[in-house]
């Protein structure tokens, strides 16, 4: 258990240290945060008076490291302050759009898996293996937003199958995952196909072929649960690139989800929402990681020491 334990105080330090560094960027913000609020607010020209009660009001006149101990406090009790741009909670409107998120990354988890998994097999045959290298490279190099902009034109628009404004209905939610699923799906099927040759030229592997068992099998039984912690440890780190680019096709396809809300945020810099936000894909990013970990872990023992 020495390595979980040291695992999870990994996650712990990285994930206080990336608070940190999101709470920076009200620092790095340009202009004054009270009359950025104010003008949000209605007040085109406030007046410095104005300006002094709402820094107050905000905690701003404060010196930063008392402003970054609160605001730790407060995000670690799931408080991430105010939108400067509606003044509604950001917890709460995050996890108005939480959801539809959620629900269309877990469709393009399922299926990059359903992809990746049939690729990496094919890749094993050396008369397939030059095919399936070539789709690994065109689904890594296919940017999801042209991707989506193309599904959107001839699926949606020519064939009329789906529909222009999505819902953030699990039935609205495969078409926006396709192309989120293509990048991930080439990502995983290249680290699947490395572990499984690695893993082929095992020695249990081997003797599995000299008592005449089936390729598939081989395939199945032997060398794909052997391969399967690379592959575990290669989904962990693709989260947080899946959320990072989630944000655009949601965009592109109208999602409900926090993509929009956290692009409106930065062209209104609206800093409490941008720190929540990413802080939320952060937060997601190294939970992820640590549960992969941990899967490989008990996979392969071997792994945790």
């Amino acid at each position: 258990m020495r390595r979980p334990s040291l695992r999870i105080a990994q996650a712990a330090v990285t994930l206080i240290a990336a608070a940190v560094l999101v709470w920076s960027l009200q620092l790095l913000a340009p202009g004054d945060p009270a009359r950025r609020v104010l003008i949000a607010g209605g007040v085109s020209s406030p007046t410095p008076d104005q300006v002094a009660a709402l820094r107050a009001e905000l905690g701003l006149d404060v010196p930063a490291p008392v402003r970054l101990g609160r605001w730790l406090l407060s995000a670690a009790q799931g408080d991430l302050g105010t939108s400067w741009r509606t003044g509604a909670s950001v917890t709460a409107e995050l996890a108005d759009r939480l959801p539809a998120t959620l629900r269309l990354a877990a469709v393009a988890l399922g299926l990059a898996l359903l992809l990746a998994v049939p690729l990496a097999l094919a890749a094993q045959n050396r008369h397939a293996d030059l095919g399936a290298r070539g789709l690994m490279f065109l689904g890594a190099a296919a940017p999801s937003f042209v991707v989506g902009t193309l599904l959107l034109e001839v699926v949606v628009l020519r064939l009329g199958i789906g529909r222009v404004l999505a819902d953030g209905s699990w039935s609205g939610a495969v078409l926006p995952a396709i192309p989120l699923a293509l990048t991930a799906a080439a990502v995983w099927a290249r680290v699947l196909r490395g572990a499984m040759i690695d893993v082929g030229t095992r020695r249990h592997v081997h003797v599995a072929r000299a008592r005449g068992a089936r390729r598939l099998r081989v395939l199945l039984v032997h060398v794909l649960p052997g391969a399967s912690p690379p592959l575990l440890a290669a989904i962990g780190m693709t989260v947080g690139s899946l959320l990072a680019g989630a944000a655009v096709v949601e965009t592109v396809f109208t999602w409900p989800g926090v993509g929009p809300y956290l692009i409106d945020a930065i062209v209104a810099r609206d800093v409490p929402v941008v720190q929540g936000t990413v802080l939320l894909g952060v937060l997601a990013y190294v939970l992820a990681s640590l549960l992969t970990d941990l899967a490989a872990a008990a996979i392969d023992p071997g792994r945790a020491r």
